[in-house]
């Protein structure tokens, strides 16, 4: 399978692709998609399945202010600044500018929502923490996406919870991590061994943490929504 889908067959996840997601997809998401699958790290990239998952709890949720960890080339920032209204704002951290700048940006202007995104080009932790020491910043975030280092996804989350209101949503992607997690360690691909202990640990974390309410569903390789409670 040459996706990140957990679904079982390439034919059922051709199927969801061709019927509700590709007819779906603005043309400018299509050219970021494909340009996207053209990079060597192309793996990395939001699916676009996910993407439309993304767009609907933004519009469900009504989000205006959002933060985004994690960027490469931004599809999953378009999608997000497409499903912002005009006056939308989102905090995009990266530590790398490169491939946003040479794939991402010039698609992103051309649709038209460059304005609505301040890409901060910095290690997350001390640029969360920097926002945190404004408290007019506490509580005003209405979602948040993930899609970073998955060693620091615990500390990522107790910067968000309080960035994001109560009522809040942060995503949480790759928390399956394509199915390794219920794999005996023997079997896993050795790639992919590393990360896995973390998001293994993370999401008993997210299991135990009263603070919020959490649905973990298999779209893509496995995304945890959580909704911040207190």
């Amino acid at each position: 399978m040459g996706h990140k889908s957990l679904l079982q067959t390439d034919d059922l996840y051709k199927y969801i692709l061709e019927t509700s997601v590709f007819p779906r997809e603005p043309e400018l998401l299509k050219e970021l998609r494909t340009a996207n699958e053209g990079h060597p790290m192309g793996v990395m990239g939001v699916p676009p399945d996910e993407g439309q998952f993304i767009q609907m709890i933004l519009k469900l949720v009504n989000a205006k202010k959002t933060i985004e960890v994690g960027v490469f080339t931004g599809y999953s920032l378009l999608e997000t600044a497409l499903a912002l209204p005009e006056d939308g704002q989102i905090t995009a951290i990266d530590v790398d500018k490169k491939a946003y700048e040479e794939i991402g940006l010039p698609i992103i202007r051309r649709a038209g929502v460059e304005h609505k995104i301040n890409f901060v080009q910095s290690p997350a932790l001390p640029f969360l923490d920097e926002l945190l020491e404004d408290p007019k910043n506490e509580g005003s975030y209405d979602f948040a996406f993930v899609d970073a280092d998955k060693n620091n996804y615990s500390n990522y989350h107790e910067r968000l919870l309080k960035l994001v209101k109560v009522g809040g949503v942060i995503v949480y992607d790759n928390t399956l991590w394509g199915g390794s997690v219920a794999k005996d360690e023997s079997l896993v691909e050795e790639y992919m061994k590393y990360f896995r202990q973390f998001v293994m640990k993370f999401n008993q974390i997210l299991a135990t943490d009263r603070r919020i309410e959490i649905s973990q569903i298999p779209v893509a390789d496995g995304v945890t929504i959580c909704r911040r409670l207190c």
